[in-house]
C-alpha cells in the first residue's frame, strides 16, 4: 500500500461506529519506548538513530502477523508526504519536522501505527472508532508485547519505563479521546469545561495534538503524567471524565433544540448551503462549517448524509490530502478552488432528492 492508495481510502478510527460516536470521534493509547542501550534521541548520533530505525524495522519484519503492514521512511518523503501523514494522524508533527533517520508502520486498516525516532525510539499508537479505550489498552499491550521479545527497552525497577520527556517516565503511556463538542463552544461553556479538566491534571489539545487549535470544535483530552501511576489507574480517570463531558455537550445540544431551535437550524442550513456551493473555501472555514454539519445530523436535522462522511470530509479536505487526491503540488488559491469542488462532489444532492435540511 503507498500514499496514493492509502488517500483514497479512511482509517477505521473515520468509521463512526464506535461507542459513543455521535461525541467521540476516536480512542487512542500510544506507549513511548527507547532502547535500553542507545542514548534518547536528543543524545543520539545520527549513527545512532540509523541503528535504532534499522534494529526495529528488522524486529517488525521479522513479526509473521506483520507481512502487511506499510513500513515507510519518512526521512525521505517529500514536505507534502510527511504532512499527509499528519493529518492522518499517523505520525505527530514533530515527528515529521525532525531530521535524520526515522520510519512509521503503519496497519492497513490504520488502528496502529509504530513511529520510530520520534520523541523517543519508539511510539506505538492504537486507535479506535468512538470512546472504546479497553480495545485500544488490548491492543497496544499485545503490539508491546511483541516487541520486547526481541527489543531490550529501557527500564528502571523503581521508576518503570525511561522516556526523554519526565512527564512521560513510568507506564510510557498517553492516553486520550477526541471529542467533537460543538454545542458547548456555541452556548460558551467550553472554557469553564476545559478548566475544570485542567485542575484534575488532564491536558487539552486541538486535533493534531501538542501546540495545534481547535479547529472544527475537537478537543483531546488526556493524561499529563504517568509516573506512579499504573495503565490501569490512566485509563480509569480519562474513562470516569469523558462520560460527564459527553453528558454536558448533549445537554447542550439539547438546550439549542429547545431553546434555539431556528437559530440552530439556520446554522445548520447555512453551513450546508455554503459547503455546497461555494467556489472557494479556506480549510479553517471547512472545519468550522462542516462542525455544524455533523452537529445537525446527529441532531437529526439533516437527512441523506451520513456521519462517516463528514468525518472523511474533516480529513480529506486538508491540504496535504487535497494535493494527494489531485495528483499535483497546488498553492493555496487552488487548494481552496479545489476543496470548495471536492466539497460540492459529496455534498450537494443528487437529481431527484429531497432537500436533506429539514425544517422542522
Amino acid at each position: 500500500m503507498n500514499l496514493e492508495e492509502l488517500a483514497q481510502k479512511c482509517g477505521e478510527w473515520l468509521r463512526g461506529s464506535g461507542p459513543e460516536s455521535d461525541i467521540v470521534i476516536s480512542s487512542r493509547i500510544r506507549l513511548a519506548r527507547n532502547f535500553a542501550d542507545f542514548p534518547f534521541i536528543r543524545k543520539c548520533s545520527e549513527q545512532d538513530r540509523t541503528a535504532v530505525e534499522g534494529q526495529l524495522r528488522a524486529a517488525i519484519e521479522g513479526e509473521k502477523s506483520w507481512d502487511n503492514l506499510t513500513y515507510i521512511d519518512v526521512a525521505q518523503l517529500p514536505e507534502v508526504d510527511q504532512q499527509f501523514l499528519v493529518e492522518r494522524q499517523l505520525i505527530s508533527r514533530e515527528h515529521a519536522d525532525a531530521s535524520g533517520a526515522r520510519a512509521v508502520a503503519i496497519d492497513p486498516d490504520e488502528q496502529f501505527s509504530l513511529m520510530i525516532n520520534e520523541e523517543d525510539h519508539l511510539r506505538i499508537q492504537v486507535m479506535k472508532s468512538g470512546l472504546d479505550l479497553p480495545a485500544a489498552w488490548k491492543q497496544v499491550d499485545q503490539i508491546d508485547d511483541m516487541l520486547e521479545k526481541s527489543i531490550t527497552f529501557a527500564f528502571h525497577s523503581s521508576l518503570g519505563y525511561l522516556t526523554a520527556c519526565p512527564t512521560n517516565v513510568g507506564t510510557g503511556m498517553r492516553v486520550s479521546v477526541m471529542l467533537h463538542l460543538p454545542a458547548l463552544v456555541i452556548t460558551r461553556q467550553i472554557d469553564k469545561v476545559l478548566r475544570s479538566l485542567q485542575k484534575i491534571s488532564l491536558a487539552v489539545r486541538g486535533l493534531y495534538g501538542e501546540g495545534s487549535q481547535a479547529m472544527g470544535d475537537f478537543y483531546q483530552i488526556s493524561n499529563q503524567i504517568t509516573l506512579g501511576r499504573s495503565e490501569d489507574e490512566l485509563i480509569t480517570q480519562i474513562n470516569e471524565v469523558i462520560p460527564v463531558m459527553i453528558d454536558y455537550e448533549r445537554k447542550a445540544r439539547q438546550f439549542l433544540v429547545n431553546e434555539s431551535h431556528e437559530d440552530l437550524h439556520d446554522r445548520v442550513s447555512r453551513a450546508y448551503g455554503i459547503l455546497c456551493t461555494a467556489k472557494t473555501i479556506s480549510s479553517e472555514e471547512t472545519m468550522h462549517l462542516l462542525s455544524s454539519l455533523r452537529m445537525g445530523i446527529n441532531l437529526g436535522l439533516i437527512d441523506n448524509l451520513e456521519i462517516p462522511v463528514i468525518n472523511k470530509l474533516f480529513i480529506h479536505t486538508q491540504p496535504a490530502h487535497l494535493q494527494k487526491l489531485r495528483g499535483m503540488l497546488l498553492d493555496t488559491a487552488d487548494r481552496n478552488a479545489e476543496r470548495a469542488h471536492y466539497l460540492q462532489q459529496h455534498l450537494q444532492k443528487r437529481d431527484g432528492d429531497e432537500d436533506p435540511v429539514e425544517n422542522n
